[in-house]
């Protein structure tokens, strides 16, 4: 168990929506050091593994990293070892040395399972590396479109990375038809520096956020507007916001393999007309967008059409003529 697993950003939220005294007795059951059995085996049967890093200047990203199953194993509860390394091009490739946090989402979108695992690479060589666990937890299904992956090839074409200063119309089409993204965000420990909690709340999350197809909202002026529906309280991904408003997100093309990394600076919107507007919204993500990578054919897996998730029923749509 971990005494004191939220970090100030979390406990600020937390107390703002009257949970922290239930999250102060729910965290330290539920966010563990060590993966339970049921965690390391569900990594073993993945395809694809979504990675949270920061670069050098503090700035989260989201990637992705994809093999045949069993890429992604447990020699024991402590310890990840994924067989895989990231492209040339892809953010990741840059942030992979001894001592780098990362963070971790298995998510297996066809059956709606997802787990977390955050920790630090404890080693690196020629065909993957291992991560020593910090924090170890479930998510909650809500919101995942279930689509399954399919393998097109073991080897994927490796088309130049793209990169944009702003949003050019092919990106803003891919982010403005999405049902699904992730999102990576950081508590790094200059930010940190004074906090009482346990040092595992350091460190990158990586985790997931979905809605009806069209749920981001594209602004011409490069910002995008993402409402955040209920969840399980913990506000890792806001709570690092709020403590370090920067995040990377990853949009994934599911019919040809593109991969969008984009790099944003954010704002969490509390109140107000368009949070009130949007049926389902307990509060507004805004992310500025300050440049984006595109991947052309990047990852080699497909999907077929989704099925969304029925607890999108009761959540809205973005009123017309705001694009």
């Amino acid at each position: 168990m971990i005494a004191a697993p939220f970090h100030a950003g979390e406990r600020a939220l937390q107390a703002q929506t009257g949970a922290r005294e239930q999250m102060a007795l729910v965290g330290p059951r539920v966010i563990r050091d060590r993966m339970p059995d049921q965690h390391r085996q569900f990594f073993a049967q993945l395809p694809f593994l979504v990675v949270g890093s920061l670069d050098a200047q503090l700035q989260p990203w989201a990637s992705v990293l994809s093999a045949p199953p069993g890429f992604a194993h447990s020699p024991d509860a402590t310890h990840l070892r994924v067989d895989a390394l990231p492209a040339d091009g892809d953010p990741l490739a840059a942030q992979l040395v001894h001592g780098a946090p990362l963070g971790l989402l298995g998510i297996e979108p066809h059956t709606r399972r997802r787990n977390r695992m955050n920790g630090t690479v404890e080693s690196l060589d020629g065909t993957g590396f291992m991560v020593q666990v910090q924090q170890s937890f479930g998510n909650c299904p809500r919101y995942i479109q279930a689509r399954e992956p399919e393998f097109v090839s073991a080897r994927h074409d490796t088309a130049p990375v793209q990169r944009l200063d702003a949003l050019d119309l092919d990106a803003q089409r891919l982010i403005g038809s999405a049902d699904t993204l992730f999102i990576a965000t950081a508590y790094p420990e200059d930010v940190a520096a004074g906090d009482d909690a346990d040092a595992t709340s350091h460190g990158v999350d990586v985790s997931h956020r979905g809605g009806r197809p069209g749920f981001v909202r594209v602004d011409e002026d490069g910002v995008l507007t993402v409402p955040d529906f209920n969840g399980n309280r913990f506000f890792n991904t806001l709570g690092n916001l709020l403590a370090h408003p920067r995040a990377g997100l990853l949009f994934i093309d599911h019919d040809n393999g593109e991969l969008l990394h984009v790099a944003a600076t954010a704002e969490i919107v509390h109140e107000g007309p368009e949070l009130a507007a949007f049926e389902g919204a307990e509060r507004l993500l805004r992310l500025r967008v300050q440049h984006a990578l595109r991947r052309p054919a990047a990852l080699p897996l497909r999907w077929g059409d989704a099925q969304l998730s029925p607890h999108l029923a009761g959540t809205g749509q973005w009123a017309a003529g705001r694009r």
